[in-house]
């Protein structure tokens, strides 16, 4: 399959596209700087631009069979909640993301793969009471624009997953449990184990329609 990943410059996108690479995939990487993406850069089709700027993301989704993001903030999450972020839209998962569905109307692209985060839209609540005030206090304005974002996807007319994983850690691999009702097997995920899945949701048509938690 010919497969987009936007956002593949941070943990969660290059082990996507590492996962579809090794299985054979056509990978079209969308970021707004290629040196971030080191050695991917040589194996998959770049695409340099801005995900909430709707004429990049057009030109990136053209031809596609399936788009995987994984769009977020990697800056220091302290600095982002009192300052703001420096280099990207503080909006970024939702506005790209809805650049995105609008993109794949436009030229039939069915299948959409999104990562969001576990906590928001149908796994809201679900969180131990020490996560949920954490997140409150660190992230708010981000798990906000994730819920917008996880809203718009649902309800979306394309194929869509939303991919929900728990903590991230920054192993390159590692195994995880997934679970469409909202369970999960602990608290942490290997970023590796979370690229694997993503991958898989493209795969697999009977992961259309839901939330996967991933742990």
């Amino acid at each position: 399959m010919k497969v987009l990943v936007v956002g593949a410059t941070g943990g969660s996108g290059k082990a996507a596209v590492t996962a579809l690479l090794r299985r054979g995939h056509d990978v079209t990487v969308f970021v707004r700087n290629d040196a971030a993406l080191g050695d991917l850069a040589g194996r998959s089709t770049v695409v340099t631009g801005d995900a909430t700027r709707p004429e990049d993301v057009d030109v990136a989704v053209r031809g596609q069979d399936a788009v995987v993001v994984t769009l977020g903030i990697s800056e220091n999450p302290v600095r982002v909640r009192m300052r703001g972020p420096a280099g990207t839209a503080l909006d970024v998962r939702s506005r790209g993301t809805r650049n995105i569905v609008a993109a794949m109307g436009r030229h039939d692209v069915r299948r959409l793969v999104v990562q969001t985060s576990y906590g928001v839209g149908d796994t809201r609540g679900k969180l131990p009471r020490r996560y949920a005030l954490m997140f409150r206090a660190l992230l708010g304005p981000q798990i906000a624009d994730t819920e917008k974002q996880d809203a718009l996807v649902r309800g979306s007319d394309v194929l869509w997953t939303l991919v929900q994983p728990v903590n991230l850690t920054d192993e390159e691999s590692g195994t995880a449990t997934t679970s469409d009702t909202g369970e999960v097997a602990g608290w942490h995920v290997a970023r590796g184990a979370v690229g694997e899945v993503l991958a898989d949701a493209v795969e697999r048509p009977d992961y259309a329609g839901k939330t996967i938690a991933v742990s």
